[in-house]
């Protein structure tokens, strides 16, 4: 499978380096690529906090993304899982 393509490998690396995903590290680095890093980071936590989210809500977004284990996973670590990813 080829490797996607990152338009600032420096970002990606950092970012690899401080244990993110790659997928995540991705799709930041290229989003940093496309404008500035601080309109990147001023776009964030517009949602709210994921203990809030009731455990269903949790299943089908670790759904949506593509989390392996989820149905035998208790709220905290739903959570932990969607953070990580």
């Amino acid at each position: 499978m080829p490797r996607a393509q990152i338009k600032d490998e420096k970002t990606y690396r950092a970012l690899r380096r401080d244990g993110n995903s790659e997928e995540k590290s991705a799709r930041i680095a290229n989003a940093a690529a496309g404008s500035s890093r601080r309109s990147v980071g001023s776009r964030g936590g517009q949602s709210g906090s994921y203990q809030d989210w009731a455990k269903k809500d949790l299943l089908a977004r670790a759904r949506e993304i593509g989390i392996k284990g989820r149905s035998s996973m208790s709220k905290a670590e739903l959570i932990s899982a969607l953070r990580s990813h």
